[in-house]
């Protein structure tokens, strides 16, 4: 071979053309056909983990096989080895099915596959995706300037907010870290808060004790006067509190924290205010729900998970701030390497990660097909299901423990039936449906939460009747 010849592509990872249209197509076929499945089996996985493991040991990645066959085993073992967050009778966890133009988005950002860590490399995606973190923004009430990024989960958007409290409220925190204070740093989110929060103060150096849990009123949200009175305590034994979380849409009940209350008390002891609407920012696409989450304009940072009521692909968070200098401040750094255009945007210099995927395709490609009216309807939708779900449960005796405008229903079975544990266990075995126990103000409650975009009548039925015949 002489020195200008090179070696043809491995086949196998750099296929021609044609032979890349064939796999594709018959992937696309496969999907649909995995997808029909789907609907027709159970909602949790059956698959035989002893079995499956005995048939990973076989691919000991000596010998190569065909793509296609590969193809196929991968996606029947997805048939049966994972819950179906896709089956329209999952009533479960902040997972929603997820729409087809974000599916299309992951598609186009894996066959392009652009580095977002800058403007320089990646002009386009870096101004499409922070022209959708300025319309989420504005969306929320956020000023015209406000600025943000995209995240890969809800916990690096909070954790983003506690870093960008921890900068602003001590000036050497970025040299020196927590000894920067002249005390312990401290935060507040209530007992209802998603438990991220301890990893989160974990990763930032401030220890877990740093976190504060402030008592809820009763009804799963927090409780304005306990929150204020904890602020005067820690500060009169030396402590150095630095933001307040509330929440938009808890995990559990779905509740909403009294916003503007809280947003008063931050704003009175110059504190920095987080809003974690992961779950309940999907409300901002509809014009009658907007109003729940009144006080979120005033909010120093939100955060929002598209691929939890946006339904987007998992993987879609978002940080929004009103303070996008101090975001800059709180992550700069200086390399010789990076093509840097608008620093003021590029992600490596302005969120936690560095390399990262083009995440934000998939809300773009989402609200441009179906604009804020067609997410409103699909947000509305979910709370007609569990209105539907709650009208029927009641008429056979069950009572509902929380109060929830945002598609999220915890339930108590009529006196004398199993246990809030052995229903769900016995809805699970039987596989029809998908809902899970759960801790609401000290008690075990049934929470179901609509999250498919299709759910039925029909599947709000069968969920209805298996809950009853399990208690």
């Amino acid at each position: 071979m002489s020195l200008d010849e090179l070696p043809a592509p491995t086949e196998a990872l750099f296929p021609s053309p044609a032979t890349r249209q064939h796999i594709e197509d018959a992937l696309t076929r496969e999907l649909l056909r995995a997808n029909e499945q789907v609907l027709r089996g159970p909602v949790l996985p059956t698959v035989d983990r002893a079995a499956l493991r005995e048939e990973l040991a076989r691919f000991d990645f000596h010998s190569p096989r065909p793509l296609e066959d590969l193809l196929a085993w991968a996606i029947a073992k997805m048939e049966v080895g994972v819950v179906h967050m896709n089956h329209p009778r999952y009533f479960g966890l902040f997972n929603p099915a997820p729409t087809f133009p974000a599916q299309c988005a992951d598609r186009i950002a894996g066959a392009f596959n652009p580095q977002l860590a800058s403007s320089g490399s990646s002009p386009a995606p870096i101004e499409i995706e922070a022209h959708v973190i300025r319309t989420m923004a504005q969306r929320a009430g956020l000023p015209a300037n406000a600025g943000g990024h995209f995240t890969v989960s809800g916990a690096e958007a909070n954790f983003t907010s506690l870093v960008c409290a921890l900068t602003r409220a001590g000036p050497g925190f970025g040299a020196d870290g927590v000894r920067a204070f002249a005390g312990p740093v401290v935060f507040y989110a209530s007992q209802a808060s998603h438990q991220t929060w301890y990893k989160i103060a974990h990763q930032a150096g401030v220890g877990r004790s740093a976190l504060r849990l402030v008592a809820t009123d009763g009804k799963g949200q927090m409780d304005p006067r306990a929150l204020s009175e904890m602020i005067h305590v820690d500060r009169s034994h030396g402590l150095i509190p630095v933001l307040v979380s509330a929440t938009a849409g808890t995990t559990t009940a779905g509740m909403i924290d009294p916003l503007s209350a809280c947003a008063q008390i931050a704003r009175d002891n110059n504190l920095w205010y987080h809003i974690d609407a992961a779950w309940g920012g999907g409300a901002l696409a509809s014009e009658r729900l907007r109003g729940l989450l009144t006080g979120i304009e005033q909010a120093d940072s939100i955060t929002i998970d598209a691929h939890k009521w946006l339904a987007t692909t998992m993987g879609c968070g978002m940080f929004l701030t009103r303070h996008p200098l101090l975001l800059s401040e709180a992550f700069r750094t200086t390399t010789s390497f990076m093509p840097s255009e608008l620093t003021a945007l590029d992600p490596y210099l302005n969120s936690v990660q560095w390399s990262r995927r083009f995440m934000g395709l998939r809300l773009f490609l989402a609200l441009g097909a179906a604009g804020w009216s067609g997410y409103a309807a699909h947000v509305e939708r979910a709370i007609a299901v569990i209105e539907s779900i709650k009208r029927q449960l009641l008429a056979r005796g069950w009572t509902v423990q929380n109060e929830s405008a945002l598609a999220v229903l915890c339930v108590l079975p009529p006196q004398g039936s199993r246990s809030v544990r052995e229903i769900v266990a016995r809805v699970l075995a039987a596989g029809n449906a998908w809902v899970a126990p759960a801790a609401f103000e000290g008690r075990d409650v049934v929470r179901i939460c609509a999250t498919h975009g299709e759910t039925s009548a029909q599947d709000v039925a069968i969920l209805v009747d298996a809950l009853d015949a399990a208690r």
